[in-house]
């Protein structure tokens, strides 16, 4: 490439786009604290209080209309710097998204709430993703939903995320875009589609492990003669259904205490958690739900 185009050997990558990237023997460690610094300093939290958790436990959002509107451009950018942070703390995102719902007409209860996710990153500023050097090639996934979770419309939140041996390597929190009546969790399509692209690459799985924590989704995939009294339920059944009968995937139940997915759905609960999807070089309160599983 350097005889057709002009380039420059800059050494082993260590910053890009605002991505620190830390190479060893052991692995590979990605995070985002000078960039995360960098906001502090921008929206005056710099010297804030530091909190354990992005959000407490029995906060509830709603718009608010009641409340006194402030300066939407500031909203948004403190949501937008938030939103790139994502890219390495998935224990943000389920809270961010939360509130980016209400960028159109912000209020102080929502300002409030974006600060205290700037607290807790002022608490954890070099929590990152950690790529184990020694990590197995198997692929698996968590699902998990909090049904009827928004206070707004009633609608559900959906988090996955999916894990190559012990790295996180993709996640999500997204509004489902109905009200589901069913307390029935829809797993979703991600690590089928991982399985695809991986294929490409090379790298051949037998059945995908899609941990859940709803007996009745399991129920409902695995036994066709359930489908007759589900029928207000997504066709998304049916196609997860035919893909466990070709072996592609295996549906597995998993105890709410160890659901992954958990924190892609509602706002963190720091008793009674082990699991983790990150990990960092501070202790905290919190690094037990985001240190990565080893």
């Amino acid at each position: 490439m350097s005889r057709e185009f002009e380039m420059s050997l800059m050494g082993e990558l260590q910053f890009f786009l605002g991505l620190q990237i830390k190479q060893g023997l052991e692995g590979t460690f990605v995070h985002q604290a000078k960039y995360t610094r960098d906001k502090l300093k921008k929206f005056n939290m710099g010297d804030s209080k530091p909190m354990t958790t992005p959000m407490g436990t029995n906060m509830v959002l709603d718009a608010d209309e009641d409340g006194e509107a402030v300066d939407q451009k500031e909203f948004r950018g403190m949501i937008g710097s938030l939103l790139y942070l994502t890219a390495t703390r998935p224990d943000i995102q389920f809270v961010v998204c939360l509130c980016a719902h209400y960028q159109a007409s912000p209020r102080t209860s929502h300002r409030q709430a974006v600060k205290r996710i700037f607290r807790y990153m002022k608490f954890t500023p070099e929590l990152g993703l950690w790529y184990s050097s020694d990590s197995s090639l198997s692929l698996r996934g968590f699902s998990d939903a909090d049904h009827a979770g928004c206070q707004i419309d009633r609608k559900s939140t959906s988090g996955t995320c999916q894990l190559l041996g012990s790295s996180l390597v993709s996640w999500s929190s997204r509004k489902q875009a109905s009200v589901s009546p069913s307390t029935t969790k829809r797993p979703p399509f991600q690590p089928l589609w991982m399985k695809a692209t991986l294929s490409d690459f090379g790298l051949r799985f037998g059945r995908i492990p899609l941990l859940v924590d709803s007996t009745s989704a399991i129920s409902v995939a695995k036994n066709p003669v359930l489908h007759s009294r589900t029928k207000h339920i997504d066709v998304r059944f049916h196609f997860l259904r035919d893909y466990y009968e070709k072996g592609d995937i295996d549906l597995i139940h998993v105890v709410s205490a160890n659901q992954l997915a958990d924190i892609f759905t509602k706002p963190p609960r720091v008793e009674g958690v082990d699991n983790a999807l990150i990990k960092g070089e501070i202790e905290s309160q919190w690094t037990g739900l985001i240190a990565l599983l080893v």
